[in-house]
């Protein structure tokens, strides 16, 4: 990744090569989610997933993510951010959760337009956590909803920016949410923006 050639770029004030750099650092960044849904899929599909649960802090996680996804974020002007509840800690797959969290946010920059919102939250219900992924971009269609997390339907669509998008994404998120004892699902109004919501169980049985 690019993130300290830009920070450099920045300090001496260059415009033009930080543009460049963006796209560059944006494109590799995009690339390197879909080579790891592809791989993710290929081994969950032929059983060689390693499934390990271990004690988290949730909250370092999900700024470790977000961190990593600002660089593109801020590309289109878009605020990315989360605002904890208080420590959640939780027992999970960290890696499963980390793909999760990356593709989520991921779609919601695809989704968001220049100058939008994006905010993650964490809310301790009974015994699970509800995780949301919240944007103000352009919404989803009724009917398209629940193609979303198929992988026999291929849907994919492109972002408020052209970006390309494999189909995968969402449906590695729902296979690996339910291997981590949780639900997914996204409550959406075309032209008002989409929470994509999952939960986890704070213990794994």
């Amino acid at each position: 990744l690019l993130i300290d050639e830009i920070k450099e770029i920045k300090e001496i004030n260059s415009e033009r090569p930080l543009e460049y750099l963006n796209l560059i650092n944006s494109a590799i960044n995009n690339s390197l989610i879909l080579l790891e849904n592809l791989l993710s899929w290929a081994k969950s599909q032929t059983g060689q997933i390693n499934f390990k649960p271990e004690k988290i802090d949730l909250n370092s996680v999900i700024y470790r993510i977000i961190e990593l996804a600002k660089s593109i974020a801020e590309l289109k002007n878009i605020s990315l951010n989360y605002d904890p509840s208080g420590e959640i800690e939780v027992n999970t797959d960290q890696n499963m959760l980390k793909t999760v969290l990356r593709n989520l946010i991921s779609n919601a920059i695809k989704f968001t337009k220049p100058g939008g919102n994006i905010n993650v939250s964490a809310i301790s219900k009974q015994n699970q956590i509800e995780i949301t992924v919240s944007d103000d971009g352009v919404g989803i269609k009724k009917e398209t909803i629940n193609k979303l997390f198929k992988i026999d339907t291929n849907y994919t669509t492109t972002g408020t920016a052209s970006e390309e998008g494999s189909g995968l994404g969402l449906a590695l998120c729902k296979e690996f949410v339910e291997k981590l004892g949780g639900n997914i699902w996204v409550e959406s109004e075309e032209g008002k923006g989409s929470d994509f919501k999952f939960t986890l169980p704070l213990n794994l049985s």
